[in-house]
């Protein structure tokens, strides 16, 4: 609950008490050091204090979207997929792991309006069956964005079902044998609206399975706990759906 409300406050309303804080606190040393720089370099000094670097590592390796977008890069990589496509995965992040090695084509209900070379975009609603062509790609990505779909977060339309048309819809995208790599929160299902949906992980399997997509392994990052991969799947899907909050990576095969 506090982490949730510390990221409310810093993210919604735009304070981050800590950072205020540490600002304050890291004056005096910063002004010790301009003065002794000063004393040891004739030349103009101008000021431009950065206080927060001295409380960070040297660049951060975790958290789930780091780790989900490197290990789904990685099995792209291996596959060697004639066409990837993705559907609203950061650009920051799986896509442009993606691009430096491959094309990849992005479809987002938001614009993109900068040019990045290996990434093609088109701007799409994915639970509008009409913007999808069928048998499209033997390839196909969606990271931590299904949650969204209907909840109007993005300027996407209000649709209780969203999440669940839109699955459809990429399982139509996929050609037969084609692979989709999907990563949702899951746990005890609900919505916080209009953030996002915590799946089922078996809702998930589901409605993968009556849109012609059979599971063929599972991943998951739990609460401070590294991405793991399930050597049982049926007991990882039997500790997610009980869990609060994890996030689940499913790789489906469309048959």
């Amino acid at each position: 609950m506090m982490r949730r409300l510390y990221w409310f406050v810093c993210a919604e309303i735009g304070f981050d008490a800590r950072r205020f804080i540490r600002f304050f606190l890291g004056m005096p040393r910063y002004l010790r050091d301009l003065s002794r720089f000063r004393k040891i370099y004739p030349g103009k000094v101008s000021i431009h204090p950065c206080v927060q670097d001295w409380h960070e590592e040297g660049g951060s390796a975790g958290g789930e979207y780091f780790l989900q977008d490197l290990y789904v890069a990685q099995q792209v990589f291996r596959a060697a997929p004639e066409k990837h496509v993705d559907i609203g995965s950061r650009i920051n992040g799986f896509a442009a792991h993606v691009a430096s090695f491959r094309e990849i084509e992005v479809f987002d209900i938001r614009p993109v309006t900068s040019t990045v070379p290996g990434i093609v975009f088109r701007q799409a609603d994915l639970m509008s069956a009409e913007r999808v062509s069928e048998n499209y790609c033997d390839s196909l990505s969606s990271l931590h964005a299904l949650e969204h779909f209907g909840l109007g977060r993005y300027g996407d339309p209000l649709d209780v079902q969203g999440h669940i048309r839109g699955l459809g819809n990429m399982a139509r995208l996929l050609k037969p044998g084609g692979i989709l790599y999907l990563s949702s929160p899951v746990g005890k299902a609900r919505i916080e609206f209009n953030a996002q949906r915590i799946l089922d992980p078996r809702e998930v399997i589901r409605c993968a399975e009556e849109n012609g997509l059979l599971l063929k392994s599972i991943a998951s990052v739990h609460p401070d706990c590294p991405l793991q991969e399930a050597d049982d799947p049926e007991r990882e899907i039997a500790i997610l759906e009980k869990m609060r909050y994890a996030l689940g990576i499913f790789v489906f095969v469309k048959q």
